[in-house]
């Protein structure tokens, strides 16, 4: 008989994971504060980007850091003290940058994102959610011809290194394909493997649903009251404790709060977002990243859905929306975006590790204790192929990749 496993964390990480364990006759409960799909998984842009083989670099030059410093670049914000207090994972990140260690750390990271798409395909069907998705492809679009050249560029050694499909739109063929637009653009890249949700909440609802109809028990409860109970696991839920043999950390941008509660220091931080929606106005046919304004315009079921770059501050921060309100003035030269649904932004934190790679295997020093976390801005896409890797360490088998790149161990300590 298979023992109990505890999966802390219901974003679509948490939710893949408990779901795929259950699936394969693991006795699982998944425990979060809110319901699945509430926090970060609710708030993304929607896209499952096939196409993002390399993870997103810090600018590594001196013009491109000034002006995010500088507050210039629409695409980053940051937070001064909590900068300081974080500078040591930015530094480390900002190596990692580097063209010789971003190659060795995409190829890990290409061999995840591989199964992105194939891995949700399968979920998809289980979970009766196709209706949800729209395998349309993402647009990166372009305002001036310097920049368009550079994607075009960037897009044929994609695809020569990674087979992956795009396809180019000059200025006129982009203002055919969105007569919306109200100015004409350089022209886009368009990433044909890449999906899109219209509900990226409800998709992960959809698969907690999955999990529940398998046998899974989903409870209410704080993950932080997480305890060790001689060689077993405990945590508090709303239905009481809840005991286990083994225990998954998925709880995204709140893991490190967790995990250095055991002891594990590993180079974690923020980076949050925004977004708004709007209705009554024009929508792209497609989720469409405005590429130098750093925001994306992604339609969705309650209207066009305006997501923001990156704000480099605490989880629990106060709100410092500047940079929708920039990516909202970018968006209504292109697009006439109607009225904003919600009354205020909603804001949420993307988890992140300084060598952008996605922590994922066991802790280390606790037995039956594991982590899955980390993903960054790709917790959405590599959900589900993350799942699948730890399940196959959790049973001890040949895992489907491999995991190396991706062990907690790779730090030291």
């Amino acid at each position: 008989m298979k023992r109990p496993i505890l999966v802390i964390g219901a974003g679509m990480v948490g939710t893949c994971t408990a779901l795929e364990l259950v699936l394969r006759g693991h006795a699982v409960t998944l425990l979060d504060r809110r319901m699945p799909g509430q926090e970060t998984s609710y708030g993304n842009a929607g896209v499952i980007q096939r196409e993002a083989v390399e993870p997103y670099p810090m600018p590594r030059s001196a013009g491109a850091l000034l002006a995010a410093a500088l507050g210039l670049a629409p695409s980053v914000n940051y937070h001064p003290l909590f900068t300081l207090a974080v500078l040591p994972r930015l530094w480390q990140y900002w190596r990692a940058s580097a063209p010789s260690p971003h190659a060795a750390i995409s190829r890990h990271y290409a061999a995840l994102i591989a199964h992105a798409t194939s891995e949700h395909e399968r979920l998809l069907r289980l979970a009766d959610a196709d209706d949800l998705v729209r395998r349309t492809g993402l647009r990166l679009a372009f305002r001036s011809g310097k920049s368009f050249a550079a994607a075009l560029a960037e897009a044929e050694r994609l695809q020569r290194m990674y087979g992956i499909d795009s396809r180019a739109l000059d200025g006129a063929e982009l203002a055919r394909a969105e007569p919306g637009f109200r100015t004409t653009l350089a022209g886009a890249v368009h990433w044909s493997d890449s999906w899109s949700v219209t509900d990226p909440g409800k998709l992960v609802e959809r698969y907690a649903a999955l999990f529940r109809q398998s046998g899974g028990h989903f409870v209410r409860g704080d993950g932080l009251t997480l305890r060790q109970r001689g060689a077993a696991w405990q945590a508090d839920s709303m239905d009481g404790p809840i005991d286990a043999a083994q225990v998954v950390i998925a709880l995204g941008p709140w893991s490190d709060n967790l995990i250095r509660r055991f002891g594990y220091r590993l180079p974690l931080f923020v980076k949050r977002g925004y977004h708004r929606h709007y209705t009554g106005g024009a929508m792209p046919s497609v989720p469409t990243l405005d590429a130098e304004r750093g925001y994306v315009m992604s339609p969705q079921s309650r209207g066009l859905r305006i997501t923001t770059g990156a704000e480099i501050a605490g989880v629990d921060a106060r709100p410092t929306p500047r940079q929708l309100a920039q990516a909202e003035a970018s968006a209504r030269q292109l697009l006439d975006l109607g009225t904003p649904v919600e009354s205020a932004p909603w804001m949420g934190s993307r988890p992140c590790v300084a060598d952008m790679l996605p922590v994922i295997g066991p802790a280390g020093r606790h037995p039956g204790l594991w982590f899955n976390f980390g993903h960054g801005h790709q917790g959405f896409t590599l959900g589900p192929a993350s799942a699948r890797l730890l399940a196959d360490l959790i049973e001890g088998g040949t895992p489907f990749i491999s995991a190396d790149g991706y062990a907690p161990q790779r730090f030291g300590g």
